[in-house]
């Protein structure tokens, strides 16, 4: 019989070993507890290993990284599905969104139990003043501020086929994150918001849910959206996942919202009480919030920083490896110059989110891989623009001295003018460290952890205390490694060069 302390001791290498199985969810409440609800059950069946990655984004990023076997599930619902997903005109039944979904090797089963349909809603008291009930009575007040969610601005059965349905006259409304919508409802910079019809806040800012009196809006039932080996690859697994069958009713899902976003409750404890027998009484038991202190300091600090440092100094490697001999290149060719720098600028203009999409479909994969490839890419301007600068401005005397001396050109790129130009380089890898600090927390929004993984989380409930236990810790990385390059451009520019500064 092997002894006990060495079970114990082989259980961690016995866990990495296991085979992972990767869930998925998107940027609000709703879906990273129904995410963490599957990766709890995952876990519990004992089969594989979970690995919840959340807040990927919104549907087209996390569809994209499950036809990509990036993820094998998350949860998702059959109008979206239908409509955004598979882009028919009309709804379909669970056999024909099936039949449909096949062709990418995807498949929708255990239907939650609950349907969460898009709304709008107003302030009771101005709705009332107005004397609107029903979305179509919008139509009659045209001097009404729409703030609705970006996605739903977007999407096939959103804000588009709504306006053109209900003859609606609003112009192009206000993009609004969905989490900060309530609150510029309830302080009246705005008049009409989209909702989901289980979120938390509804009763709490006391709201007017406008009646779909052309019923637009089709059944959104919440359904679990997967890849079609994953039975076959966990089959224990896809038992228990079965077992969530019809088990939560839209109240339980409206209780488990507000413990999350009214309550501050953590995704992960509010999905473990559904799951324990302590489930049904969960809403009744007020969880205390933290203070920032122990926010600031909660035990994923140590994960976060190492995510992050992992994101930041990786991508600056990969800037620096490409960006310098850009530079030098430049500095050496006046047409190759234009088409540089011309083409590192260029990427800076593009959208960090529209960029982690195009990279998560040509990479195949979301995560570090992504972000990492996207910070380098935003890295590449300032690293490039001070090599180039650093080289040409290198005195006409000091470089006929160096011709003067007959040293062939590549010594005296590394001998003569690459040390004369090492303040401006040094100069462009500083700055271009301290910007990753900050771009890396959009790493966050395709499972590449950083602390972007707690202004995601802040956002989705609201959370002002989340939010800057993640700004926070990274400003504080921005502020050291400023110094630690302060500290490299002692040591690594020479003397003569320190000296001239001084002066």
């Amino acid at each position: 019989m092997i002894p006990r302390f060495i079970i114990l001791a082989l259980l961690p290498a016995w866990s990495l070993a296991q085979p992972v199985l990767d869930v998925g969810s998107k940027r609000f409440t709703e879906s990273y507890i129904l995410g963490e609800i599957v990766t709890q059950t995952v876990r519990a069946a004992g089969e594989a290993r979970a690995v919840h990655h959340q807040g990927l984004g919104n549907t087209g990023i996390v569809f994209e990284a499950l036809k990509r076997g990036a993820i094998d599930v998350y949860p998702d619902y059959t109008g979206t599905v239908a409509f955004e997903l598979l882009k028919r005109q009309n709804a379909a039944s669970m056999d024909e969104l099936n039949r449909e979904l096949a062709r990418f090797g995807l498949g929708v089963s255990v239907p939650l139990g609950f349907n969460n349909t898009y709304a709008l809603a107003m302030r009771e008291e101005r709705a009332a003043g107005l004397g609107v009930g029903n979305i179509s009575d919008l139509a009659r007040h045209g001097e009404l501020r729409l703030g609705l969610s970006q996605e739903f601005l977007n999407r096939r059965d959103g804000w588009p086929a709504l306006k053109q349905a209900y003859r609606l006259p609003f112009t192009v409304p206000r993009g609004l994150d969905h989490g900060l919508a309530y609150e510029a409802l309830a302080g009246r910079q705005i008049d009409v918001i989209d909702i989901y019809s289980t979120d938390a806040k509804i009763n709490r800012y006391r709201l007017k849910v406008l009646a779909d009196d052309r019923h637009f809006f089709p059944a959104y039932d919440a359904v679990l959206i997967y890849r079609l080996d994953l039975p076959q690859r966990f089959p224990v697994t896809w038992r228990a996942l079965q077992r969530l069958k019809g088990s939560i009713p839209e109240q339980r899902m409206i209780a488990m919202n507000a413990a999350a976003e009214l309550d501050g409750v953590p995704f992960a404890r509010v999905a473990g009480n559904f799951l324990s027998s302590a489930g049904a009484k969960m809403s009744a038991v007020p969880h205390e919030r933290r203070s920032f202190t122990a926010v600031l300091f909660g035990d994923d600090l140590g994960r976060l920083t190492s995510q992050h440092l992992l994101l930041v100094f990786a991508s600056l490697a990969l800037s620096v490896i490409v960006g310098i001999p850009l530079g030098v290149l430049a500095a050496r060719s006046q047409r190759a110059a234009g088409w540089i720098l011309a083409g590192v600028g260029l990427l800076q203009t593009v959208p960090s989110l529209a960029l982690l999409a195009f990279l998560i479909t040509l990479m195949g994969t979301i995560g570090t891989g992504p972000a990492v490839a996207a910070l380098f890419l935003y890295a590449l301007l300032p690293i490039v623009r001070n090599t180039h600068s650093g080289l040409i401005d290198i005195a006409l005397p000091l470089r006929e001295s160096a011709l003067a001396l007959g040293l062939p050109e590549t010594a005296r790129l590394r001998l003569i003018e690459l040390p004369l130009a090492a303040r401006s380089i040094l100069a462009g890898i500083k700055t271009s460290a301290v910007i990753n600090v900050g771009t890396a927390t959009i790493a966050a929004f395709i499972g590449a952890g950083g602390y972007g993984d707690r202004i995601v989380a802040g956002l989705a409930v609201n959370d002002n205390v989340m939010m800057l236990a993640g700004a926070v810790p990274a400003a504080a990385l921005a502020i050291l490694i400023q110094w630690a390059f302060e500290l490299v451009d002692r040591i690594v520019i020479p003397g003569g060069l320190q000296a001239g500064r001084r002066e």
